[in-house]
């Protein structure tokens, strides 16, 4: 099995148990927006749409903060944490991009236990 196979498997795995959890697959806007709830710390009924697209911001930079791209530079007066960009963010095509943020998901997952 080669590194792409494992990668692909590991993401099955955890798209069964978010569909086990929330009983719907989801996509990785989604697991984005989960993962940017989580790392906010506050769950609101309501989000608006530019405060659902910066928790998919937050997931990001804290997703990528695990390889040293970006850090936490602060919490502003309501909560919300800004990052700051450490190195340049590796180019590559879409399907490598995808994975590459895909094994950054699992990495989290897996750091905290799910």
């Amino acid at each position: 099995m080669n590194l792409q196979d494992d990668l692909q498997v590991r993401w099955w795995n955890l798209e069964a148990k978010m569909m086990e959890r929330f009983n719907k697959k989801p996509d990785m806007e989604t697991i984005l927006f989960l993962i940017g709830i989580q790392e906010f710390g506050e769950l609101r009924e309501k989000f608006t749409k530019e405060q659902k697209q910066d928790l998919m911001h937050i997931a990001v930079c804290s997703l990528l903060s695990q390889s040293g791209y970006y850090e936490l530079e602060r919490l502003d007066e309501d909560g919300w944490p800004h990052f700051r960009q450490l190195k340049a963010l590796p180019e590559l095509d879409p399907i490598a991009q995808e994975n590459f943020l895909k094994d950054h998901v699992l990495l989290y997952f897996d750091q905290n236990g799910f």
